[in-house]
């Protein structure tokens, strides 16, 4: 089985936009990025919703 879109722990998507992973907890808890998937106690973001948060950024700074 491939897994087409990996579940980041929130160390990793913070690294993936390059912030702290204090500062990702704080932009999940102001509705800035999306909640984690919750697989029991722990706490996961599809990769592919890290990328879309990128892609979302880029767009907003193109149009203003």
């Amino acid at each position: 089985m491939t897994i087409k879109d990996p579940l980041l722990k929130a160390r990793e998507a913070a690294a993936l936009l390059g912030i702290s992973e204090p500062t990702f907890w704080r932009h999940v808890g102001k509705g800035k990025l999306p909640k984690p998937l919750k697989l029991g106690a722990s706490s996961r973001w599809p990769q592919s919703e890290i990328l879309d948060v990128i892609e979302k950024a880029k767009a907003d700074r193109n149009a203003a």
